[in-house]
């Protein structure tokens, strides 16, 4: 899973035009909520196996995974890649595969062979260590170190995955049966994935970072009224039910804000975090920092996995889901502070955005974004818009 994750959104940034580059690499995102649909799909289906229940969802992966594990051949080799290794035939042939012409796969060729040659000057004598701890050292490769990891943060406080972790769990606690709690998570696996195909059209026409902060606040919204739906009394205790019977409202409440909450997250932080972190590095350091943001997304997932459970039995379901509509409103705001543009800019002109010293692009948002927010956003005043920053900075220099 990390190594797909480190290597599938860099092979689809490097190989994309500029102007269509988050639609393609979103495909990721696109498809991984596909094979969580048909997850859900499995387990529904293999419910009522009994003891095999388990072994049969396990080994139902193998179905989707052995012809993907055939099309990987039939998929053209990176010809960055190629040319790296100095085989430049197969890297024109590769190109002509993915580009709609010849004479386009000869001048990208040509293009890429430069931006190699500038690479191999930089990184001339470094070793993969070095260029590792460069994320750190260099200050236009660190401010893109620390955006890509807010992003990937972000995608794990926004609370998604204590859904797709655990939504089963989550709708049986709300009173749905076991049977019932099966479908309305396959309810959230199917949303989850068809609401993901505007992310294709709308990550490159409003940008990556205009879907998240509009998208974070929405979230929490959901998250709220599923929290406070949990808190909707039963009826009346009786003989056969003594915690009383869940009412159709109290239920349709839980679904319909996680649902809700899955359609928001699926076109907005869904296909953004491995979208912008293939993109933000320059070439010497693309590999080590897009590592390093998988590796962060991971991390933070796996601790969700660990410490969810507890969490539902010291907080109860709707204090749980009530501290991660919090976290969504924390999220908002370290990307509002922390997260840069890079809407249809192509690779090595990110590095006009990342040299913008951090001081200085935070007094950009609260001295003129956030201003011209309020002003012509929600009083609607006839204000202009604040000339965006990377144009002001594009003559500084440095790496």
């Amino acid at each position: 899973m990390g190594a797909k994750g480190s290597t599938v959104p860099v092979f689809a940034a490097e190989n994309s035009p500029a102007q269509i580059r988050g639609a393609l690499v979103m495909g990721w995102q696109l498809w991984t909520a596909f094979g969580i649909f048909l997850g859900f799909a499995a387990n529904v289906i293999v419910a009522d196996t009994g003891k095999i229940a388990w072994r049969l969802q396990l080994g139902s992966a193998f179905i989707p995974a052995l012809p993907l594990a055939l099309f990987i051949f039939m998929t053209p080799e990176s010809p960055r890649w190629l040319m790296k290794k100095g085989r430049f035939p197969e890297a024109y042939k590769s190109l002509c595969r993915l580009r709609f012409h010849k004479i386009q796969a000869a001048r990208d060729l040509f293009y890429i062979g430069v931006q190699l040659e500038e690479e191999a000057k930089i990184t001339r004598g470094e070793t993969y260590v070095s260029r590792f701890t460069e994320l750190f050292t260099i200050p236009r490769v660190r401010r893109a170190t620390v955006a890509s990891g807010v992003v990937m943060l972000a995608q794990q406080m926004c609370g998604i995955n204590i859904i797709a972790f655990y939504s089963s769990t989550v709708f049986k606690s709300a009173g749905f049966t076991e049977r019932n709690a099966l479908y309305a998570s396959l309810g959230f696996g199917a949303l989850n994935w068809i609401f993901a195909l505007p992310g294709v059209f709308t990550i490159d026409t409003f940008g990556r970072r205009s879907l998240l902060l509009v998208g974070f606040p929405i979230m929490a919204l959901f998250l709220l009224v599923t929290s406070m739906s949990f808190l909707a009394p039963n009826s009346a205790p009786t003989p056969e039910f003594p915690a009383g019977v869940v009412g159709p409202g109290k239920l349709a409440g839980i679904a319909i804000g996680i649902y809700l909450f899955a359609c928001v997250y699926s076109f907005t932080e869904g296909p953004v975090p491995f979208t912008y972190s293939a993109e933000v590095f320059p070439l010497a350091q693309r590999e080590q920092g897009m590592a390093w943001a998988v590796a962060t997304c991971l991390f933070w997932a796996a601790v969700l996995s660990i410490t969810f459970p507890a969490m539902l039995n010291v907080l109860q379901p709707w204090g749980a889901i009530l501290f991660y509509a919090g976290l969504n409103l924390m999220a908002f705001c370290m990307l509002f502070c922390f997260m840069p543009e890079t809407k249809q800019l192509s690779l090595e002109e990110l590095d006009a955005v990342f040299n913008v010293p951090t001081g200085r692009f935070l007094k950009y948002q609260f001295g003129e974004v956030l201003p011209w927010f309020f002003k012509g956003g929600l009083f609607r005043k006839s204000v202009p818009k604040p000339a965006p920053l990377m144009q002001e900075e594009s003559k500084m220099g440095g790496r």
